[in-house]
């Protein structure tokens, strides 16, 4: 630009006024021939922050702002306090400017905006990885917004002088001055406060609960999880999602997750946008998903984004970190059962990186030391992989790349093996497209598995697989229309492949027949739109909608069912059979999703909003839990799509003299086509499985109390949860017809739920932790009497779910010792000393019943009924 500028010195009679380092970060290349010299500084300083003024023979250089050589006329009989020039929008005020140093951005434009549109990036100090979920404000918390999981942002702002402040737990809060002429850019690095280590937190955004509309998150910070007391020490993410109100279990080692009253399949659990089907490890005691890689998990009871579908209860949204683009880091822990390990790897600086991480389990060696000949030969292990790239180009594009495979194995008996894999992998292209719009790109496909291999004396060997695949295509576009409207909107379609089982004989000598059942297949699409509305400060709405459609496709062969009779192979009125990718049955279900934020004061709202989903796969499974071991079934001419609505209302305060944040959340949902199993039902290889099932109605309603403690040396959080789920089977044909049509309770139906989450730091390297968790005990059916028929004694059962096994609580202790916080070190430690259920409560998992000598009697399951005591070390370098 210098030599630029030189040139037209040279060739006119015009010198330049200016500062040198104004023009170094700046070239051009242009030419211009029997041009204006206006029409050629305007080219040259385009792309600039710089402006001129022409006096005679000089050229007067500004940086960022414009110098007006005429007054508006009447300009001396207005209020001078704060003139705009009509059409020049100059900034003009009188009010005290700051002492500190101002950061001028942008360049001044005549006839500009009165509000521009200040962006950047936002990353760690010392290791440059990009900071996601960081608030910016205004300090009159006027404006403000987030950074995206790439550290980026983008804020809308009055011209002229602005206060902006940040806002991340455990890194320093940092304030910024800026006079905001234009457009334009502020990258921001913050760094750590080491003081906020080791705090339980789940949601670090100061005003975020209070000041968006959506309602029923839950954002699960990964650094604070670290100090919870769980089972054998791992660090377990939705093991420390399920201490937070409306979010349970079936019981300790169960597979799944229950969320307002919703079943387990209910929940979309995705990993970089590809849906994990098997989210959970060892029987349910460890969540498949490696907490040294995560960035964040975000967990949606309701005000579910417009752009998530397919099902009914929640979408737990799990995002990978982006790798370390500055220096080789890593982070990793050794436990009684498991050891850990994640390394970051820059591959191109500051501009792309891997980041690898890898866990597994040796508990066969403890297994096999125990002093019990029954286990002897028993087998139980895990381990999960996961990978991602992730590549910055230029100043609007990125794409990353995800790659994640998970195996467990298990066998508690000598004659059979279970054996199941998780395999997913994503791309993602994130682009700039213009100042106002952003979209991003999604390739994903995901792929579940199982086998069980028998192999027993008689001569009943033989193998068994199932598995689900699933890929998706989505794009998604997000639109600032201004001030008052934030626009999404997009299109995505994913089609299913299930094969829903076959067996085949093990060995020569094996008497079992090979069966393969048909292949199924089913295409689910939609599209979505939806607008953040803000009428005024103290309303905010988020309207969503989303258009789901779901194609049943052959080759298939459907059963039809005379009306008002029992499905079975006497009431086949027709058989109809569909070639190759053939629509046979077709489903449309409008989703909305809405949801509105009204400031009762300025650190207290109100919210209300309504969700409608539909779920077009199903999961099947005959025991009381789920197991890695139960299919999925897809929507068909005889199994109709899962439909609810939730309406919820809450109210939400922060008290900024205790640093308290309280919420209190009700919600009423009511669902369609539940599933369930008429008495008795064979779920495994049936060819007709829709003659063992039955579809219901089910309602849940309850009310969630979060009271949440972030900062000082005692900090923590107390839940409770009163919350109802019950089903309703009734219809006209008696076998169909469950406890008279009238309502019950669901398998997981638990009323009562309190948690209590506490952490106290007694110095800055040491500190203590508690969890203590009450339940109700769930529903189960006992038998009530018996009676002789034909010379058997028969049993009589109870209505289903009518009685409940004892209620379930625990204590769980730990102790954090973290190392010296010494800066050059080569590795920072910390060490966990817990003892889960400290109490040795017998808590009870499941009841059952067995008769012995014309005896019925009642037995009960539990696990971990006396203290676990674990010693976990971590490492971080």
């Amino acid at each position: 630009m210098t030599e630029a500028l030189l040139s037209i010195e040279n060739e006119t009679d015009y010198r330049f006024y200016y500062k040198e380092e104004w023009l170094t970060p700046y070239t051009v290349n242009a030419t211009f021939e029997n041009a204006e010299l206006e029409t050629v500084l305007n080219a040259l300083f385009k792309e600039t922050e710089l402006n001129y003024i022409i006096r005679d023979k000089s050229i007067i250089l500004t940086k960022n702002a414009i110098v007006y050589q005429n007054l508006p006329q009447n300009y001396f009989d207005t209020d001078s306090s704060n003139v705009d020039v009509s059409g020049q929008n100059a900034i003009i005020k009188t009010q005290s400017q700051p002492t500190s140093q101002v950061i001028s951005i942008g360049k001044q434009q005549r006839g500009d905006s009165k509000t521009h549109i200040l962006s950047g990036i936002v990353r760690d100090a010392v290791s440059g990885e990009p900071l996601a979920s960081l608030a910016i404000t205004t300090t009159d918390r006027s404006h403000y917004t987030t950074t995206l999981t790439d550290g980026s942002y983008k804020l809308e702002l009055p011209s002229g002088y602005n206060s902006l402040e940040t806002n991340l737990l455990g890194y320093q809060q940092q304030s910024y001055t800026i006079v905001l002429y234009g457009d334009g850019t502020l990258d921001m690095k913050l760094e750590e406060n080491t003081e906020m280590l080791g705090e339980v937190l789940i949601d670090a955004e100061r005003d975020k609960n209070i000041s968006e509309a959506v309602m029923g998150l839950t954002s699960i910070n990964i650094e604070s999880i670290k100090t919870i007391p769980l089972v054998l020490g791992e660090r377990d993410i939705l093991k420390a999602a399920i201490t937070l109100p409306g979010i349970s279990t079936a019981g300790e080692g169960a597979n799944g997750y229950n969320v307002r009253g919703g079943r387990t399949d209910q929940n979309l659990i995705l990993l970089d946008d590809a849906v994990l089907y098997a989210p959970n490890h060892f029987l349910g005691f460890f969540s498949a998903v490696n907490p040294f890689t995560t960035a964040k998990a975000d967990i949606y009871k309701a005000s579910i984004p417009a752009e998530f579908g397919g099902r009914l209860s929640s979408v737990i949204d799990i995002e990978t970190k982006d790798g370390n683009t500055s220096d080789f880091s890593g982070e990793g822990s050794i436990g009684p059962v498991t050891a850990n390990i994640a390394l970051e790897i820059p591959v191109v600086k500051e501009k792309a990186a891997i980041i690898a991480g890898v866990r597994a389990t040796y508990a066969d060696w403890i297994l096999n030391s125990l002093d019990e000949e029954s286990l002897n030969n028993s087998e139980a292990s895990f381990y999960d992989a996961i990978v991602k790239y992730h590549h910055k180009i230029g100043e609007k594009n990125t794409i990353s790349a995800t790659g994640y495979y998970s195996r467990d194995r298990f066998s508690i008996t000598t004659d059979s093996l279970y054996d199941y894999e998780n395999s997913l992998a994503s791309i993602k292209w994130e682009t700039r497209l213009n100042d106002k719009t952003n979209a991003d790109f999604h390739l994903n496909t995901t792929h579940y598995t199982y086998d069980i291999n028998f192999d027993g004396d008689t001569n009943a060997d033989f193998d068994y697989g199932y598995a689900v695949n699933e890929t998706q295509l989505k794009a998604n576009i997000n639109h600032n229309l201004n001030e008052k409207h934030k626009l999404q909107y997009g299109l995505s379609s994913k089609i299913y492949g299930i094969q829903p089982g076959n067996i085949s004989p093990r060995g020569t000598n094996s008497d079992v027949l090979p069966l393969r059942l048909a292949y199924e297949r089913g295409l689910e699409s939609a599209v979505f739109f939806s607008d953040s509305y803000k009428p005024n400060k103290n309303w905010l709405f988020d309207l969503g909608f989303r258009l789901s459609m779901f194609n049943a496709l052959g080759s298939s062969t459907q059963n039809f069912y005379a009306d008002d009779e029992p499905k079975n192979d006497g009431s086949i009125v027709r058989t109809e059979s569909y070639d190759d990718f053939q629509v046979y049955e077709t489903y449309f279900t409008p989703e909305f999703r809405l949801s509105g934020r009204y400031f009762l004061t300025e650190s207290a709202s109100l919210k209300a909003s309504f969700n409608r989903s539909a779920q077009y796969i199903h999961q099947l499974t005959s025991n009381t839990t789920v197991s890695p071991t139960d299919i999925w079934k897809l929507s068909d001419s005889n199994i109709k799509p899962q439909r609810g609505n939730q309406y919820a209302l809450g109210i939400y305060k922060n008290v900024d003299t205790r640093d308290l944040e309280i919420s209190l959340e009700g919600y009423y949902k009511t669902m369609d086509n539940i599933l369930d199993y008429k008495v008795g039902a064979d779920l495994t290889l049936n060819q007709t499985i829709e003659q063992e099932l039955l579809q219901g109605t089910g309602r849940a309603y309850g009310v969630e109390l979060l009271i949440k403690k972030e900062k000082g040396d005692f900090n923590g959080y107390f839940g409770y949860t009163y919350s109802r789920s019950e089903l309703r089977l009734n219809s006209t044909i008696p076998e169909e017809n469950v406890n008279n049509g009238q309502y019950f309770p669901a398998n997981y139906d638990k009323p009562h739920d309190f948690s209590l989450v506490s952490n106290y730091r007694l110095t800055r390297r040491f500190s203590f932790s508690s969890n203590f968790v009450y339940q109700t005990g769930r529903p189960v059916t006992y038998p009530t009497g018996k009676f002789i028929y034909a010379g058997q004694e028969q049993v009589v059962y109870s209505d289903r779910n009518r009685f409940r096994i004892p209620d379930y609580y625990r204590l769980d202790l730990g102790i954090n010792i973290e190392g010296n916080h010494k800066k050059n070190k080569l590795a920072h430690s910390f060490v966990n000393i817990s003892v889960y259920n400290v109490l040795g409560r017998n808590n009870p998992y499941s009841v059952f019943f067995v008769t012995e000598d014309n005896e019925i009697k009642a037995f009960q399951t539990s696990i971990f009924s006396i203290p676990i005591p674990t010693i976990t070390y971590n490492f971080k370098f």
